[in-house]
């Protein structure tokens, strides 16, 4: 990996910091001292959204700490009836580590206590039942990058839910920013990035993690519950699940989980990378050999501190990231490079929206730093629709009209290739 994508990526901060959009800008802290209150955006598909939060263990040991079995947190979400009160954005335990996170300078440098993290509800309403009027949902899983949190995802994640799609967001233990368990244990991440034999555990594990969850949604879907605390499933959550339908996304590390899981795990349907690259270090199989089935490449933009040149992250662009040139020639299943002009690495993150609403109380040229110039609304509702159609194409068969052959049909998008 180049030095030029390592900083583009962030990868000694690995996080990103998550709020909303449209809603009135964000004032400084109040006289009391509370920070910054937020909300997240409203859901643009046609489905009310449920979830559940659930505590997975394997049998496996944790490769980070052998002592322990390897357990997960993961967060899905579904179609469901409009019951039920909004979820929490994210546990105390995981707002008290974001907090702390937001203070560097690679993300919003803001004093500890300017955003009231806790003052956000997610879209998605907790426990709600099932809505089974369509029959079974396709599956989808997502990876976070490294260093950041399945919490930080939710406009992607719960949008995609809400297009009919029951979509599984994985905490990746350890390696995580943090993951909070229902005992009130907080994991922080305890990775070191820039150990070779690290980074190739690493993948290893989330590729293992990624085939574990699909496991246990079998179970559920067959009526198990595999929950470790056997909390409550939402009603018609069993049996709702299409399994012979499943596709994975991913942002940054996690878009190379996705293409890893998908060489390894012919479960998985079809792919997307959202700005990561398809290798770390040396090439993994995804790289060397391509896939048969489905995956899109989503880049973004990025402009080298030293000299100001704009760089489009593409499979055209063979210095930057060579992976992504040595993927294409590879593939042998359908693909697509689809470029967001003017967008950052943290563009397609929560952060996207965050920036914008925090902008009275950023630094001058932080927002633009971060997410770029990219119009934030446009940003996202592109966002929504090219994901929601690519696993409608690919996984529902339903061939829309976003990846006809022509140009991009929102602004600021455009095909590579």
């Amino acid at each position: 990996m180049s030095t030029l994508l390592k900083r583009a990526f962030g990868l000694t901060a690995g996080i990103a910091i998550a709020a909303t959009l449209l809603a009135p800008p964000a004032s400084a802290q109040t006289a009391t001292g509370a920070g910054a209150e937020l909300g997240i955006p409203p859901l643009s598909g046609r489905y009310p959204v449920g979830t559940i939060d659930l505590h997975l263990v394997d049998t496996r040991q944790d490769p980070w700490h052998p002592a322990d079995k390897r357990e997960l947190m993961v967060t899905v979400s579904y179609p469901a009836h409009r019951n039920g009160d909004r979820a929490t954005w994210m546990t105390p335990g995981v707002r008290s580590v974001i907090d702390a996170l937001a203070t560097g300078p690679y993300l919003l440098d803001l004093p500890p206590g300017s955003v009231d993290w806790g003052s956000a509800e997610r879209r998605a309403r907790a426990g709600a039942g099932v809505d089974r009027s369509r029959g079974d949902w396709p599956v989808v899983l997502f990876s976070h990058g490294f260093g950041g949190a399945r919490e930080l995802n939710v406009a992607l994640t719960d949008d995609l839910a809400g297009r009919g799609y029951v979509v599984a967001s994985i905490s990746h233990t350890h390696e995580a920013a943090g993951v909070e368990f229902p005992d009130g244990r907080v994991l922080t991440g305890s990775v070191d990035q820039e150990d070779p034999a690290a980074r190739k555990t690493a993948i290893d594990t989330r590729v293992a993690d990624s085939r574990f969850v699909l496991d246990q949604l079998t179970r559920l879907d067959r009526g198990d519950n595999p929950d470790a605390e056997r909390d409550p499933l939402p009603r018609g959550l069993a049996g709702s699940l299409d399994l012979s339908k499943v596709g994975m996304f991913g942002h940054s590390y996690g878009g190379y989980t996705a293409g890893e899981t998908m060489y390894h795990d012919r479960r998985v349907d079809a792919g997307i990378n959202i700005d990561g690259s398809m290798a770390w270090g040396e090439d993994g199989e995804v790289v060397k050999h391509g896939l048969d089935r489905p995956f899109m490449l989503v880049g973004g933009d990025f402009v080298d501190p030293g000299t100001g040149k704009v760089i489009v992250h593409s499979h055209t662009e063979t210095e930057f990231d060579p992976t992504w040139y040595r993927f294409w020639q590879n593939q042998r299943g359908w693909k697509r490079d689809l470029h967001f002009d003017r967008s950052t690495h943290y563009s397609f993150t929560d952060l996207q929206f965050v920036a914008p609403q925090l902008a009275p109380i950023l630094k001058p040229g932080k927002k633009e730093e971060l997410v770029g110039a990219i119009d934030a609304n446009r940003s996202l509702a592109a966002q929504h629709d090219y994901f929601a159609d690519f696993f409608d194409l690919h996984l529902k068969r339903r061939n829309g009209y976003l990846f006809d052959h022509g140009p991009a049909c929102h602004p600021d998008t455009r095909f590579i290739a």
